[in-house]
């Protein structure tokens, strides 16, 4: 693991609450409806949604900024490996074109999440947890990144372009009763110099 300077850290169990709402803000609302789904009855989803980064904090795959009074801002991530996941006949729907889309991201580190609380936002926050991306990425071996965006979502790809990733692919946007204007999902993708080269 690379060595996080503050206000950089991994995220704790404390965060949960933080992350869940990060999680939504990134997915623009995908992750509340997967979780309204999921939700017995009279159960919060917001909870499954905590339960959820709870999960991956355990697995130490989340970076948090936190100025001192919590996470404002959030990397999730991992390393993608050399064989694709298998899609069977009863794969989700909504699901598919995003693993469809993974699977064409072999031997890469994929940005899963990276999101920021609105009131931060315009602060270098997310080029700073890009960079952290990268470093994982080379700590890893892994000599590429890869990332996928809604269509609609311009900000965030132009966040990505300026770093370097280019389009590979595109699928349509399977929605299943999410209220989205997304289109369609697009995967960008970065090479990376050997970590010796830079």
């Amino acid at each position: 693991m690379i060595r996080l300077e503050p206000p950089l850290r991994l995220a704790g169990e404390a965060d949960a609450r933080a992350l869940a709402d990060l999680v939504n803000f990134a997915g623009e609302g995908l992750p509340l409806y997967i979780w309204e789904g999921l939700a017995k009855e009279g159960q919060d989803p917001w909870e499954i949604g905590r339960s959820r980064q709870l999960q991956k904090v355990r697995e130490d795959q989340i970076v948090v900024v936190d100025f001192g009074d919590g996470a404002v801002a959030s990397l999730t991530g991992y390393p993608i490996g050399s064989e694709p996941e298998p899609i069977a006949d009863d794969f989700p729907a909504l699901f598919r074109p995003l693993q469809e889309l993974e699977n064409k991201a072999l031997e890469s580190w994929y940005v899963n999440v990276l999101a920021c609380y609105p009131e931060y936002r315009g602060q270098g926050l997310g080029s700073r947890l890009l960079d952290v991306a990268e470093r994982l990425a080379q700590d890893e071996s892994l000599r590429r990144m890869s990332v996928i965006v809604a269509s609609n979502n311009t900000g965030a790809r132009r966040l990505y372009e300026r770093h370097g990733y280019q389009e590979a692919a595109t699928l349509p946007c399977v929605k299943e009763g999410w209220e989205t204007d997304t289109e369609h999902w697009v995967l960008l993708m970065k090479s990376l110099r050997p970590a010796n080269d830079c």
